[in-house]
């Protein structure tokens, strides 16, 4: 069963209103998702979102201090020890979508269709430019994680072939594109990205490219001004049916751009 909070949220009212802050991934907000969910569960239970929108790891930081109440990410493993550090109460899956390399259409590196390690050898090999976010956002963490798995250190070209660019997946696809540069982006960003020139996707359906979401309640015991109540009103109505349909019906295009995969809310404790 659902939290007993499930039950406040359908008895509040707009003239309850309370707010929350959502320390939340760019992608999210980016993709225009909040944008289509939050007036829908503001509108049924008079609770105000509030939305922080910068990188995961950032986002992390920013829940540890206690300036939030929920954190929405997509980092699990940083997720999992944000929790296990005692700094959030428990961690749900909420949705999913997949990470893709996109490039420019001469494919320098001749990566088009290649598995995702395989892609990142050949740019190494061919010194193709590439910029990363080096960010410790989830998508630079992603990114680094198979970097990893290829074998190859990129630090070593840091400011050659391989831009850290420091800075949001907009900005850095702006980079990407401006310079002819592959760089690695959520699908979400991609679709929602308005300055894409000629640039197409080369790398996309590697199991390793899987992108997760998690969302978890930070703790009112670590952290006393955490709006406990109305955070978990947010977070039942995430998982429950109603906001996982919702979820799975934002489009932009016609194209799906999150896909939910929460624990059914009669599982969730």
């Amino acid at each position: 069963m659902l939290k007993h909070a499930l039950a406040a949220l359908f008895l509040a009212t707009p003239a309850a209103a309370e707010s929350i802050i959502v320390q939340s991934t760019t992608s999210t907000a980016n993709s225009g998702l909040y944008d289509y969910i939050l007036p829908i569960f503001e509108g049924a239970t008079g609770i105000k979102v509030n939305v922080v929108a910068v990188g995961t790891g950032q986002a992390i930081r920013n829940a540890r201090n206690c300036d939030g109440d929920v954190l929405l990410v997509h980092a699990k493993t940083a997720e999992e020890q944000f929790v296990a550090d005692g700094r959030g109460v428990e961690r749900f899956d909420l949705m999913y979508n997949d990470f893709v390399f996109v490039g420019p259409p001469e494919d320098p590196a001749a990566i088009d269709g290649s598995p995702a390690t395989d892609a990142l050898q050949r740019i190494a090999a061919k010194k193709a430019l590439f910029a990363s976010r080096g960010d410790d956002s989830g998508t630079h963490k992603k990114e680094l994680a198979l970097w990893q798995d290829a074998k190859f250190d990129p630090s070593g070209a840091s400011g050659t072939w391989y831009r850290e660019t420091g800075s949001g997946m907009g900005a850095t696809l702006n980079l990407a594109v401006g310079m002819g540069a592959y760089t690695m982006t959520d699908r979400a960003t991609w679709i929602s990205y308005g300055n894409k020139g000629d640039f197409e996707i080369v790398v996309e359906g590697d199991d390793t490219l899987f992108n997760q979401y998690g969302v978890i309640l930070v703790s009112p015991e670590a952290c006393p001004t955490v709006k406990a109540e109305p955070a978990q009103v947010f977070i039942d109505w995430l998982l429950s049916e109603p906001g996982q349909t919702e979820i799975g019906d934002y489009k932009l295009d016609g194209q799906q751009l999150f896909f939910p995969n929460a624990v059914k809310a009669d599982q969730n404790g």
